[in-house]
């Protein structure tokens, strides 16, 4: 059965937005659109203008304040372009498309809401929603009425039982805040360091290419040990540094740049990718920071050992007990040790 998939990221509730709450180290919102797309076209609804737009889905912004789930509910269900829509809160990042799957085959003509159900609680947001729909929650809207266990009840609704299912009830459950608003660096912070010319670069690429296959954000840092110019002379921002600004941004509707003098250490920077998931350094063979180090040889390590994800090597692997050894080319070993390494899912 074709579906659309709607996932509620709304806005705050209780002082957190729970969709961009990350449970391992993935946003709410960007776990659930990677778990769910190969099902349909994902649309998000949300409340403030330009959020989500990074993801590459359709998103559907609310046309009233106040409504909560309801308003989310009505637009998405209106902008599906089939017939049932899966609908998912942004605070259950535990949802499995197998989930949806399973649902999707009570689908009849009998019923036009099909919603998901455990011991303690009915989940009006882990449900399958046609069309038919529409005009009771443009009802329930315009009455005022916006709870939406009171329209699934006046619905032709059929209840999918959870403990009648292979699904562990922990597939329903809420966000898990696991990092606080103060904390302004991401969770998942690691080098690839190495000798010049080693090929680090091209590991960092191939990298990012993987963790954004799975879902994830992810930022890159390099250090360079020589001073370096990143504006070309003559250019406005680098006629700023000449001028004696400490610091200068350069932006537009898709991207931006920062270019700054003074001495900063990679915590400072870290604080410009603090909405990430991923951060993978360039260099830094010296600091604390867990890294894969990039060997040829016999080369000697000149990494603490205690620091190591893994090695990298694109001579014979050699023997080792205590840190993982990959071949350069092996890409698919070396993402898997880092997810390991990190108990990301």
């Amino acid at each position: 059965m074709k579906m659309t998939i709607g996932i509620l990221a709304g806005g705050s509730a209780h002082g957190q937005n729970h969709a961009k709450v990350k449970v391992n180290n993935r946003l709410n919102v960007r776990k659930l659109t990677y778990e769910l797309s190969a099902l349909g076209e994902v649309l998000i609804s949300a409340a403030a203008e330009g959020d989500y737009e990074d993801l590459g889905c359709r998103v559907i912004y609310d046309r009233a304040e106040g409504r909560g789930p309801v308003e989310g509910l009505y637009n998405l269900i209106s902008c599906a372009d089939t017939e049932y829509v899966f609908i998912c809160g942004a605070d259950m990042p535990m949802v499995k498309r197998e989930l949806a799957e399973y649902m999707s085959e009570f689908i009849s003509s009998d019923y036009d809401c099909y919603c998901l159900t455990d011991d303690d609680h009915v989940h009006p947001l882990c449900s399958i929603y046609s069309k038919a729909m529409l005009p009771l929650i443009e009802e329930a809207i315009q009455s005022g009425d916006y709870k939406l266990i009171n329209i699934i009840r006046r619905a032709r609704t059929k209840y999918i039982k959870l403990e009648f299912t292979c699904f562990d009830k922990n597939i329903v459950k809420n966000t898990i805040i696991r990092k606080t608003g103060d904390d302004l660096r991401p969770s998942v912070v690691f080098c690839v360091s190495g000798p010049k010319n080693s090929g680090k670069t091209g590991l960092i690429v191939k990298l990012i290419n993987e963790f954004i296959d799975e879902g994830y954000s992810v930022g890159a840092i390099k250090h360079d040990g020589h001073d370096y110019t990143m504006d070309y002379k003559g250019s406005d921002t680098y006629r700023f540094a000449e001028a004696g600004a400490s610091r200068s941004v350069i932006f537009s509707g898709r991207s931006f740049s920062v270019n700054g003098k003074g001495r900063k250490n990679i915590e400072y920077l870290l604080k410009y990718c603090s909405d990430l998931d991923v951060v993978i350094a360039e260099g830094l063979k010296n600091s604390s920071y867990p890294k894969i180090e990039m060997i040829s040889g016999n080369q000697s390590s000149l990494c603490d050992s205690k620091t190591l994800i893994c090695k990298t090597t694109d001579s014979e692997i050699p023997y080792s007990e205590d840190i993982p050894v990959f071949s350069r080319d092996d890409i698919k070993g070396i993402f898997l040790c880092v997810k390991k390494y990190f108990n990301l899912e």
